[in-house]
């Protein structure tokens, strides 16, 4: 007999969608209003006081298949990629991507946030009313002090319990090498000075060596102590109205998570609003199922339309992600035993985390990196396909990179098939790719994977800028004292006689000259990405917060355009991509969420 969650006909909010800005909007909800009946519909597993959700260093195991903590999307396989299907993964899970995640600490431009506010229209939604909510959200143990930072939030910002020689020799190389990118303290100031240095990276996890994950500090620390109430592996078909306001919603519990349940529709009113959050992948699909989205989707998946919303699924936004690898020293303390699950190196590194907290179990192997913006007479490396790119989106916004990047202790991938060395990476994502995708359903089954086009590399300004962003990586990895050459498997195949080709099996002098690359050096590197350029887990912008007229799904109050009593308020919201990793976006967003949902009832005390 398969023993299910139980739940009440009806609430005063349903969520839909238990991943992080569901569960920062519900948990604040709840603590200031503890009688407001809540309910959480999280589609994916419970993970509640277990390690693999709690220990930072397990995140390589969320990522690779079999798992039960994500799904996997799979995009159409697109020319751009060479025929190959880019593969995006998200979390499947209470939490979301808060309890899988890399835990890299990576905040956005300020800059990012005023365009969301001055030039989509969004009220409200500047970087002078998102900034102090990411402070609200986190304790920055690395420096309470910081400006930018906070103090006193439920979420820890630390270093972590371990430090890579490989990020030790980033921050030691890389100002003696590119001498106007110096070192500095703080990436993540919310300024211009936050990039074009070298810094030590901090993670969202405490000092105690725990995730910062939503769940354990909003979520599952009120149930049973407010009106806060969560159902997991509940899978929801579509929002239920009357005529055009939102009444509840119907959902099945899902047969991966539930092993054997029925598959009958439950049905839930919510007497005062419904919100789905459930993700670039998940809300989208929800709003289509529920006869929202463009007329020509909805029908074709055999649905009846209720309001045309074209946008619904359109601006789908990723950040174009490269691990260009390099062969370390085999003396080198790397990730890459962890990543193989060798017993050992394991059973060492959890008891390190069970004494003290420190170890790889509490890290990433992700311990310096810099946010790179190239100077006025680096463009034209660039080539002329970015300039016109450059000149619309970067030009007048000091703040924004082109690219991130770091240096990697270990390779994070499968490694069965690859020889058991010691890694060292150049990774990078751009910040701002102007590539584009969409995601929409094809019936109205809520386990038919959904019509996904990735759009990654669609634009050729994106193929210039990885291709300027390998060339800084290897002169950086080439200087490390730990670097011993190339590994071939994975890189560009330059001609054997060009100054291009793998030579260095030892670090060269930090004054040594740049590689030289010819136009047919290019187009190796080039076909370097299309084959292994990947997805960096930031899907966003799937039902944006823009005017209507422009393809926007929802206000700046969150309210989906059309109908009443339903927002969206998740990830998919942004209108323009980001330069951070998505976490911290998704905390702002849930923040901001709750202020908006509490005033619009009346709750003081958010």
């Amino acid at each position: 007999m398969v023993v299910l969650p139980t739940f009440d006909p009806e609430y005063d909010i349903v969520f839909v969608g238990g991943g992080t800005s569901a569960g920062v909007t519900a948990g604040r909800l709840a603590a200031a209003a503890p009688k407001l009946r809540i309910l959480i519909l999280e589609a994916g597993i419970w993970t509640k006081d277990m390690l693999k959700y709690i220990q930072p260093g397990r995140y390589i195991t969320h990522l690779l298949q079999p798992t039960t903590a994500v799904t996997h999307h799979v995009a159409r396989p697109s020319e751009h990629l060479g025929g190959r299907s880019a593969i995006v993964q998200s979390g499947w899970c209470v939490g979301g991507g808060s309890s899988v995640n890399f835990v890299l600490y990576n905040r956005p431009s300020a800059s990012d946030f005023d365009d969301w506010a001055s030039e989509y229209d969004n009220p409200g939604w500047s970087s002078k009313e998102l900034v102090p909510l990411l402070q609200k959200v986190e304790t920055y143990e690395v420096d309470p002090s910081a400006p930018t930072h906070g103090s006193s939030g439920p979420l820890k910002v630390s270093y972590g319990g371990f430090f890579s020689e490989t990020g030790k020799q980033l921050l030691d190389i890389g100002p003696k090498y590119d001498k106007r990118r110096a070192s500095g303290k703080d990436a993540n100031a919310f300024d211009a000075g936050s990039v074009n240095i070298f810094t030590r990276w901090a993670k969202w996890c405490g000092s105690d060596g725990k995730r910062s994950d939503v769940p354990h500090y909003f979520v599952y620390n009120q149930l049973g102590k407010t009106g806060l109430s969560l159902v997991h592996g509940a899978r929801v078909k579509r929002v239920l109205f009357d005529d055009k306001t939102a009444t509840g919603v119907e959902f099945v519990f899902d047969n991966r998570v539930h092993p054997g349940a029925p598959q009958e529709i439950h049905t839930i009113r919510a007497t005062k609003l419904v919100v789905v959050a459930a993700g670039a992948f998940g809300s989208p699909a929800i709003l289509e199922r529920s006869g929202i989205g463009a007329v020509e989707v909805v029908k074709a998946a055999g649905i009846a339309p209720l309001v045309d919303l074209p946008g619904v699924g359109a601006n789908y936004h990723d950040h174009l992600f490269t691990v260009a690898p390099y062969v370390s020293d085999p003396e080198d303390d790397t990730f890459d035993a962890i990543y193989r699950g060798e017993e050992e190196e394991w059973a060492k590194e959890l008891t390190r985390w069970a004494t003290d907290g420190s170890g790889k179990m509490a890290a990433n192997g992700v311990d310096a990196s810099i946010k790179i913006r190239p100077f006025d007479d680096e463009l034209e490396g660039l080539g002329p396909e970015f300039l016109v790119r450059w000149k619309e989106h970067y030009a007048n916004k000091p703040d924004k990179p082109l690219f991130w990047m770091s240096a990697l202790s270990g390779f994070p991938t499968d490694h069965s098939k690859l020889p058991p060395l010691k890694y060292i990476c150049a990774a990078y994502h751009l910040a701002y790719p102007a590539s584009c995708g969409s995601v929409h359903i094809v019936d109205n089954d809520v386990y038919t994977p959904q019509d996904f086009e990735a759009g990654f590399l669609n634009n050729s300004a994106d193929i210039a800028a990885l291709r300027w962003a390998y060339k800084k990586g290897r002169e950086l990895i080439r200087r490390l004292p730990l670097f011993r050459g190339a590994f071939p498997p994975v890189a560009p195949e330059f001609a054997e006689d060009s100054p291009a080709a793998f030579k260095d099996t030892g670090a060269v002098e930090v004054s040594a000259p740049d590689i030289v690359y010819s136009a047919e050096d290019d187009k190796a590197i080039d076909e370097f990405h299309r084959k292994f350029v990947a997805t960096t887990w930031h899907s966003l912008g799937t039902c944006a917060m823009k005017p209507r007229k422009d393809g926007g799904v929802v206000d700046s109050r969150l309210n989906v355009y059309g109908v009443n009593n339903l927002k969206v308020a998740d990830i998919s919201i942004p209108p323009s991509n980001v330069n951070s990793n998505t976490y911290s976006v998704a905390l702002a967003i849930g923040e901001k969420a709750a202020l908006i949902i509490a005033e619009d009832l009346g709750i003081s005390g958010v």
